[in-house]
């Protein structure tokens, strides 16, 4: 079983600097549909934020009612 297919929901906000490391531990074992915020990281530039999209499925955090909703269906 991959790490994709276990259900497992992950929203990382970026408010200690130890969640860049929470995050890159996480695209290396190449975890899907990470949801991130409040705000982006200053070092995600718009290529990079495009690569991140395009390749692990990062999605920006909403509401806590919209990513409940999302996250449990």
């Amino acid at each position: 079983m991959g790490i994709n297919e276990l259900p497992l929901s992950l929203i990382i906000s970026w408010y200690e600097q130890k969640a860049v490391c929470v995050l890159l531990a996480l695209l290396h074992l190449g975890m899907k549909g990470i949801r991130l915020g409040p705000s982006l990281p200053a070092f995600l530039t718009p290529n990079v934020l495009d690569t991140l999209v395009k390749n692990f499925d990062i999605k920006p955090i909403g509401t806590a009612d919209e990513d409940l909703k999302a996250i449990l269906g």
